[in-house]
């Protein structure tokens, strides 16, 4: 029997002056919502994969400052799980003319009154969840995640 992999993905919530950082992307044609987030890549760890794609999709520089959680969604029309490591992040810098992911329309910072008026735009429903652990003040010291080379 084949062995099954679940999509091991990072994402990071970046909060500014009580906005977040979120990307607009387009998903199987449809425009969706979701905070800096992507896949794992070989050798990499957690955390450099949460500023890489936070890079990669914004044009902005961040500085990981917590772990926010451990998210696990299962997707029954795909029949794909997602384990989502999710941390917290401090906006550095934005670098000006970045081009962003070929899937990404724009990076735009949004209040969460302006992520509820866009709810039915979630990727998941983990996107206002995350957020909304993160408002809550769950959060864990970086030591949490532990990169073993």
């Amino acid at each position: 029997m084949a062995q099954w992999h679940p999509h091991k993905t990072v994402a990071t919530v970046v909060e500014l002056n009580g906005r977040f950082l979120m990307v607009e992307e387009l998903i199987k044609g449809e425009l969706v919502l979701n905070q800096p987030a992507g896949h794992l890549e070989a050798n990499e760890s957690l955390e450099a994969a949460a500023i890489r794609e936070t890079l990669e999709e914004t044009a902005w520089e961040v500085q990981i400052t917590a772990f926010l959680g451990l998210y696990q969604q299962s997707n029954s029309v795909d029949n794909i799980t997602y384990i989502r490591s999710c941390f917290i992040a401090k906006a550095l810098r934005e670098v000006p003319g970045r081009t962003l992911d070929t899937d990404i329309v724009q990076a735009l910072w949004l209040s969460r009154e302006e992520l509820e008026e866009r709810k039915a735009q979630m990727r998941s429903p983990v996107v206002l969840r995350v957020i909304d652990d993160y408002l809550q003040g769950k959060t864990y010291p970086l030591d949490v995640v532990q990169t073993l080379d």
